[in-house]
C-alpha cells in the first residue's frame, strides 16, 4: 500500500502596496542605506496600509494559492494561519479567513511560532493529511509587524516588513518517487526566549507590545541551529547536500542565509532570496519566497526544495519537499 503524502498544489502571496526604502528610514533615524544593507542585505520593505490586516492579506494569498491549484473554497478541509500579529485575540485569523473565502466546511486555527511559524504550520497540516483528518489544507503565513515595531529603534524597525504567503496542500498517494512533503523537523528552546520577543500582549496593559531583540545573540544561534536542522532533514530521507535543488530559507538576514548556503555547499543561484525587497516578513517569508520562485519558473516540478527557519522562542525547524 502506498503512503499518503501532502502535495504542494498551490502557491500565493500578497505584499502591501506601500514600499518603505532604507533612504526613507534614514531620513528620520540615525542610519543609512549602506548600514542597513551591509548588516542585513535589506534594501526596502512593504508596509501595511490602512486597509491591510492579517486577515485581508491572508485571504489574498489564499485565493491565489487556490487559483493556482485549480481549487475552490469548497475543496478546503483545513486552514492553518501562522501569525504573531493577529487582528484579534479571538476569533482566530484562520476562521476569519474561512468566512471571507466562503469555505463552509472543515476547520481553522492559528499557530504562533514567530518566524518559524510557517514551518510549524506546514508540519501540522502535513500531519493532518497523513493521518486522514484532512484531505487538503491551506497553510498561510500572514504578518503585520509594522504595527508592533518601535519605529524609533533602528536596531529592529529596519529589519521587518509586512505580507502574506500561502500554500495549498492536497493528499496524494505517493508512488514511491518521494513526491510532496518528505518530512518536517521542529525544535524549540525556551531558555532563549528573551533574545527575541514582544514585550506585551492583550493581557499586559503595562507594556507597549513592541518587538525587542538581542540581534547579536540571535545571529549567533541562527546558523548553527538552522544548519543542524537542515542536516537532520536530509539524514531522515537518506539524502545529501548534493540532492538539494533549491534552498528556500526564512528571509531574516542575508548573512544568515549565506552562512547556511555555504554549509550546504549550495551556490547562490540555487538559493531563493527575497530579503532585499521584502525584509523579514516573519511567518510569511518562506511562502512568499516559494510563491515567487515557483511563479517565475525557477522552481520546477520534481525539484527537491529545502525550507528552514528560526524565530523567537527560540523556535526553529526545517521541511523537505519534492514539488
Amino acid at each position: 500500500m502506498t503512503a499518503k503524502r501532502s502535495l504542494l498544489s498551490g502557491f500565493g502571496g500578497y505584499l502591501p502596496e506601500r514600499i518603505v526604502t532604507n533612504d526613507e528610514l534614514a531620513s528620520r533615524l540615525d542610519t543609512s542605506d549602506d548600514w542597513i544593507r551591509g548588516r542585513t542585505g535589506i534594501g526596502q520593505r512593504h508596509v501595511a496600509g490602512e486597509g491591510d490586516t492579517a486577515v485581508s492579506m491572508a485571504v489574498q494569498a489564499a485565493r491565489q494559492a487556490l487559483d493556482y491549484a485549480g481549487a475552490t473554497p469548497d475543496d478546503v478541509d483545513a486552514i492553518i494561519v501562522a501569525t504573531s500579529t493577529p487582528d484579534q485575540a479571538f476569533p482566530s485569523t484562520a476562521v476569519r479567513v474561512q468566512a471571507e473565502l466562503g469555505a463552509t466546511s472543515g476547520f481553522g486555527f492559528d499557530l504562533a511560532a514567530a518566524c518559524s511559524g510557517f514551518i510549524y504550520a506546514l508540519s501540522m497540516a502535513d500531519s493532518l493529511i497523513r493521518s486522514g483528518q484532512a484531505r487538503s489544507a491551506l497553510v498561510i503565513g500572514s504578518e503585520v509587524y509594522s504595527r508592533i515595531l518601535d519605529w524609533s529603534d533602528r536596531g529592529t524597525c529596519v529589519l521587518f516588513g509586512d505580507g502574506a504567503g500561502a500554500v495549498f496542500l492536497t493528499a496524494t498517494q505517493d508512488a514511491g518517487e518521494g513526491t510532496g512533503i518528505l518530512s518536517t523537523h521542529l525544535h524549540s528552546d525556551g531558555q532563549y526566549g528573551d533574545l527575541l520577543y514582544v514585550d506585551g500582549a492583550t493581557g499586559r496593559h503595562d507594556m507597549p507590545a513592541h518587538l525587542r531583540m538581542q540581534g547579536r545573540e540571535v545571529f549567533r544561534h541562527a546558523v548553527g541551529k538552522l544548519s543542524a536542522s537542515v542536516d537532520e532533514a536530509l539524514a531522515a530521507n537518506n539524502l545529501t547536500h548534493a540532492d538539494v535543488k533549491w534552498l528556500v530559507p526564512h528571509q531574516a538576514n542575508l548573512r544568515i542565509i549565506d552562512g547556511v548556503a555555504r554549509k550546504l555547499a549550495l551556490p547562490a543561484e540555487r538559493v531563493v532570496v527575497t530579503v532585499d525587497r521584502h525584509a523579514n516578513t516573519s511567518a510569511a517569508s518562506i511562502p512568499l519566497a516559494l510563491n515567487e520562485a515557483v511563479r517565475d519558473g525557477r522552481i520546477q516540478k520534481g525539484d527537491l526544495v529545502l525550507m528552514e527557519a528560526l524565530g523567537g522562542g527560540l523556535t526553529w525547524g526545517s521541511a523537505l519537499a519534492r514539488l
